[in-house]
């Protein structure tokens, strides 16, 4: 649990983040993929609260409101896409998941995707506190 997860394995999540990020910037992305823009977001966020990368709340408010404006648009007209801004904003984050993916040891990642699914289970995403005996 001390080293990263296995580099395939990284590799594998950071490739299907950045075909998710290509498909919007092209104009041609789907829900899918903006809710894929969504996750790393979150986990890139998730990650730094732990130590592991940098993302400021600045970046991450910024990137919320960005793919808060993908989703709307992209349910109104059907159109999934981003714009130079919200790319450059967005491969940035992604930039910065891929080094985690390769960084951050097994616990941290294991920690945030559990963050991220209590999340979106629409429990509280702070860890919870364990009773001790």
């Amino acid at each position: 649990m001390l080293l990263p997860i296995a580099r395939r394995t990284a590799d594998d999540l950071a490739l299907r983040v950045h075909l998710a990020l290509d498909a919007l910037r092209r104009g041609a992305g789907s829900m899918t993929d903006a809710q894929i823009l969504t996750q790393i977001m979150l986990l890139t966020g998730f990650l730094a609260e732990s130590g592991f990368g940098s993302a400021t709340a600045e970046q991450l408010s910024t990137a919320e409101c960005t793919v808060s404006s993908v989703f709307d648009i992209g349910r109104e007209t059907g159109k999934w896409s981003l714009d130079e801004a919200g790319f450059s904003l967005f491969a940035t984050i992604a930039t910065n998941y891929d080094q985690q993916l390769h960084s951050a040891p097994l616990w941290a990642v294991t920690d945030a995707s559990e963050r991220l699914d209590r999340f979106t289970a629409g429990m509280s995403h702070q860890t919870p506190v364990r009773k001790r005996a």
